[in-house]
């Protein structure tokens, strides 16, 4: 099997995805998953494609990720991680769209509109 790519995104964050046969080790920015990301439920997010499809021991993964916050990065990650997997095995595709982890969320920040001091807050309003 050659190097598959894909790519995952999540509000700010773009994940990179480049897999290959190996022993389940995941690198993202030359960094390991475990030093990437400390939390456990984000380790989780990040493995739970990987898991459902019973694949955790069977590829190496190299990330290349930035920008957002880490829920967001992890989310992408876990979008990408799925689309690689879906172009390595099409039958995967329908166990993996049950779980909802080919949906790209597509959730963005609200921007901030003039002469009001966040997206939708008003200023303060006193009759007096």
């Amino acid at each position: 099997m050659e190097v598959v790519n894909a790519i995952g995104r999540r509000k700010s964050a773009v994940a990179r995805v480049y897999v290959s046969e190996g022993n389940g080790k995941i690198t993202i920015n030359k960094r390991d998953l475990t030093e990437y990301f400390p939390n456990p439920i984000l380790q989780y997010v990040v493995k739970q494609p990987l898991a459902l499809l019973e694949a955790t021991e069977k590829y190496d993964i190299k990330v290349n990720l930035y920008g957002g916050g880490y829920t967001g990065q992890s989310q992408a990650l876990r979008l990408a991680i799925a689309r690689a997997l879906v172009k390595i095995n099409e039958e995967d595709k329908k166990a993996l769209r049950a779980e909802g982890f080919m949906t790209r969320d597509s959730r963005e920040v609200e921007r901030k509109k003039p002469g009001r001091p966040k997206a939708r807050r008003r200023f303060q309003f006193s009759k007096r």
